[in-house]
Formats: C-alpha cells, structure tokens, sequence
C-alpha cells in the first residue's frame, strides 16, 4: 500500500498535513496552516524536497530522543517526525519519508 497525505484541521482551526506509510504510520508532520492553500503548497514542497538527504535535520530532544525536520531549499521546516527510540529508527524513518512522499496521493479529510 502506497503512502499518502493527508489534510486535516487542528483543534484551533488550522490546517496541517501528515504523510502516512503505507501502514497508516504518520511518518511526517506538518505545521499548522491559516488556509489549505498553504496546506497544499506544504505538500508539494515535502514532495520535491523528500529525496534530497541533505533537506533532512537530524537532531536530538531535550531528552535525547532522536527525531528529524524536513527543510526546505530555503531552509524553513516543512515537517517533522515523531520521537524515535533511536537513531536506526529515526534513519529508517527518513528512508521512509524518501520513499513514500514523492508519489503520495493527498486525502483532503476537512472537504
């Protein structure tokens, strides 16, 4: 099963986005968005910036839980990952994301 997009609203009204794998894993998270223009916009840049490894942050929490951010060319986060256990599990959901994003179809939960 492919992965896929998907638009909903948060509790404030904005929208966001998260990339599923093909499991229904949410493997990226979007930030909040005023309009679903913004939202659309936020998808497309995961789309084409997700091969690239260099677009891809690797950093730690404060309680040294490793994660991730997806950037944009000009260096914005687009999206960012869960807390992993470690850090082959962060990598493998980087492969992930690399996998999955390019192709994904979006489901729009908020129409």
């Amino acid at each position: 099963m492919a992965g896929k997009f998907v638009i909903g609203k948060r509790s404030n009204g904005d929208f966001q986005f998260n990339l599923k794998a093909g499991n229904g894993q949410v493997i990226l998270t979007s930030q909040g968005y005023s309009d679903k223009a913004g939202c659309r916009n936020g998808i497309e840049s995961v789309k084409k910036n997700s091969p690239d490894d260099a677009r891809y942050e690797r950093k730690a929490s404060s309680n040294g839980k490793p994660y991730f951010n997806l950037l944009a060319a000009n260096g914005q986060v687009i999206g960012s990952s869960e807390m992993y256990e470690s850090t082959a599990s962060r990598d493998n959901g980087i492969a992930s994301v690399k996998a999955n994003a390019p192709d994904a179809a979006v489901v729009d939960e908020t129409a």
